[in-house]
């Protein structure tokens, strides 16, 4: 046997605390290393997630160009509709027209168009195109007075604005 005093590195103190001083350093990297990977696979769930989601707007708006250039001949379909109700002679082709407008906006219902109206609502800049300013004392400031042409939406997102005539109070200083 060894009569020599214990030093501080062979106490069985000493020897005890290491092996649990590097227990404890192994679980605190565990721990991290279980963290790093439970950040990893909830980045790759939300990565997939948004991928979805990306793929279903593609296929929602795939069409948003072809539906755009549709717009237009709704418009030539109403200026005709206008046109044949003036003149008092042509309702056979009145009621073609109306024919051929109501079958587009049937088409155009079923792509996810939808045409709204801005008249007497409050100007939204989002939603409509001011192209004149109407002087009118009898209209709150800012409320659509005219539609010039209606909005088209494709489900939630603006295809084309409407095209608003805006109310302006009169200016005090010209009086």
């Amino acid at each position: 046997m060894d009569d020599r005093p214990p030093t501080s590195d062979t106490t069985p103190e000493a020897a005890a605390e290491t092996p649990a001083s590097e227990l404890d350093e192994l679980r605190a990297q565990l721990a991290e290393k279980h963290d790093q990977l439970l950040r990893a696979l909830a980045e790759a769930d939300n990565i997939r997630r948004r991928a979805q989601r990306d793929r279903e707007d593609y296929v929602r708006y795939a069409n948003e160009s072809l539906l755009r250039d549709l717009v237009p001949v709704l418009d030539n379909l109403d200026r005709a509709l206008a046109a044949a109700r003036t003149d008092g002679g042509t309702s056979a082709l009145r009621e073609g027209v109306e024919l051929i407008q109501r079958e587009s906006l049937k088409v155009l219902e079923r792509a996810g168009v939808t045409r709204y109206s801005a008249l007497g609502a409050p100007f939204d800049p989002t939603r409509h195109e001011a192209v004149a300013r109407v002087v009118n004392p009898h209209v709150t400031p800012n409320t659509v007075v005219d539609e010039i042409l209606p909005g088209y939406m494709l489900h939630h997102r603006v295809l084309r604005p409407a095209l608003v005539s805006v109310a302006v109070a009169p200016d005090e200083d010209a009086a």
